[in-house]
């Protein structure tokens, strides 16, 4: 053996021993081995029956509290189960129920002030209340919060209030603030409420969307028997109102209440890590859309009057299901909790309601990879929401990158939409929790023609795009699970401090 084949033989036992030793370091993985792991097998064969079913017209557009939701409910229970996920803590069954109401819309609503009469779907909503007919003085009361009634007696008055609050800023807090107010209201005996609207969501979106069917989450001890109205105030025209001596008459047809139920949809991964299992990763996506006809909200055709939601969001449900089968295949290092949200379309209900009486304590939580989005119109990328701020940009992107698709972070910034998706309940009590999206960069006229359309049918899909989204997110998924530190906000996120709070640090 000549002294050039000997350096071959020892340069090539050194590469094989490097290689060996790489493969055994703890988390170590190679492209050949990345390559066997489930993801990589997902089907779009697979992908495109749950997207056939959860989007199809039997399911009725799976409105929050009906029918439809509950088939699509049953059904991601029944993968659940299929793939061997565990329940949650002190469940009994993969359903988180929750006891909901649905508000019906007013008939009718008149106010008089002096000459003028307010009308409903005009100058008035109605946002709560039996039917009453009656007429008196009014009490202006400020914001109506706090201690606004100190030294004032209410009881059986008129009161108005100026609607939103000083920190009021966007929608959630209008409407968290309003219903405050109508606690606050009920609680000092008035026979009801006037709020004297001029805030940033323009009165046309309020008025459409309270002239509808809305649901609530039932709440013990509250009590919506008040009548509460909204008037539009807008560069101060009712200004009188807030002025003693002014006397109105009042009459609304109120709000008929019905219970119903619904639920959120959860099964556990169990992490294979001693240490890292008692942490969790939660995946999140809604599984409700807005239903039939008039619920749906927009314009419809007779022949196509369901809103069957493919995109918005049976295409996160979906991707929801293929991570819950490759993870539960190979399991992370980190438990894994996949929770399928009910009432995104109606309020973000269904993660609200978890994150109040969370299934898996929060301080054990150490993200959330929430699925949702209007759709796409770039089948190149992925657009996450939040990806600077949540702490996992990497993984993202390297599970992006794994099927070819690249990461658009921050898409259409205009929007809000980062406070807007089931995400931001994590957020606000601390969890990062960024919005993993279809690939869009704005919101064009390729959104906007199916979101929240009755066009918006499987036969409308990329099925080959959706494969590698669901490939990309759960590959993510993985990575972020497998992760030996944490993610944390970015320093300085209006959300960080409740991150500390929660986590102690």
């Amino acid at each position: 053996m000549n002294a050039f084949t000997r350096l071959a033989l020892w340069t090539g036992l050194t590469l094989i021993m490097a290689s060996v030793r790489g493969q055994n370091k703890p988390g170590a993985v190679t492209s050949s081995t990345a390559k066997k792991l489930p993801e990589y097998s997902i089907s779009r064969a697979e992908v495109e029956a749950h997207m056939r079913f959860l989007a199809s017209d039997q399911l009725r557009g799976r409105r929050t509290g009906e029918p439809g939701n509950q088939k699509a409910a049953e059904y991601i229970a029944e993968q659940f189960r299929k793939l061997g996920l565990t329940k949650a803590p002190d469940q009994q069954d993969y359903f988180q129920q929750i006891t909901l109401q649905k508000v019906m819309p007013a008939t009718a609503a008149t106010m008089n002030i002096g000459k003028d009469t307010l009308k409903l779907g005009k100058e008035l909503v109605v946002m709560a209340g039996k039917p009453v007919e009656l007429s008196g003085e009014v009490v202006y009361v400020g914001y109506g919060l706090g201690d606004a009634y100190k030294d004032l007696d209410v009881k059986g008055r008129i009161v108005v209030a100026q609607g939103g609050s000083p920190d009021a800023k966007g929608p959630r807090e209008i409407f968290s603030a309003s219903s405050q107010k109508r606690q606050l209201a009920t609680e000092k005996g008035a026979a009801a409420l006037i709020e004297l609207y001029s805030e940033s969501i323009p009165w046309g979106f309020v008025n459409q969307y309270f002239n509808r069917e809305q649901v609530t989450v039932s709440t013990i001890g509250s009590d919506n028997s008040l009548a509460h109205l909204w008037v539009n105030n807008a560069n101060n025209q009712y200004r009188q109102l807030k002025e003693a001596g002014t006397t109105v008459r009042l009459q609304t047809s109120g709000r008929q209440q019905t219970t119903v139920t619904s639920a959120n949809v959860a099964g556990v991964i169990e992490g294979t890590d001693p240490k890292l299992k008692d942490e969790y990763v939660i995946l999140s996506a809604h599984f409700d859309h807005v239903g039939v006809g008039k619920q749906g909200g927009s314009a419809y055709q007779p022949s196509d009057s369901i809103f069957n939601g493919a995109r918005d969001n049976a295409f996160g449900t979906v991707s929801l299901l293929e991570a819950a089968k490759a993870l539960s295949q190979q399991r992370p290092k980190r438990s894994v909790l996949v929770l399928a949200l009910t009432g995104e379309e109606v309020g973000l209900l269904g993660s609200r309601y978890y994150a109040e009486h969370p299934l898996v304590p929060l301080k054990q939580t150490v993200f959330d990879l929430n699925t949702d989005g209007a759709g796409y119109n770039d089948t190149t990328i992925v657009s996450v929401i939040g990806l600077e701020r949540t702490g996992a940009k990497n993984e993202i992107e390297m599970g992006a990158k794994a099927f070819g698709l690249s990461v658009f972070a921050e898409p259409a910034p205009e929007q809000g939409l980062f406070d807007r998706s089931d995400n931001v309940n994590f957020a606000v009590k601390g969890v990062p929790a960024p919005t993993f999206s279809a690939g869009f960069k704005s919101f064009d006229e390729a959104i906007a023609k199916y979101y929240h359309q009755a066009i918006d049918n499987p036969e409308s899909l990329d099925y080959n795009y959706l494969q590698r989204y669901c490939q990309a997110y759960a590959h993510a998924a993985r990575l972020i699970a497998d992760r030996p530190t944490r993610p944390q906000w970015s320093a300085g996120d209006k959300y960080e401090a409740a991150g500390k709070a929660l986590y102690g640090q």
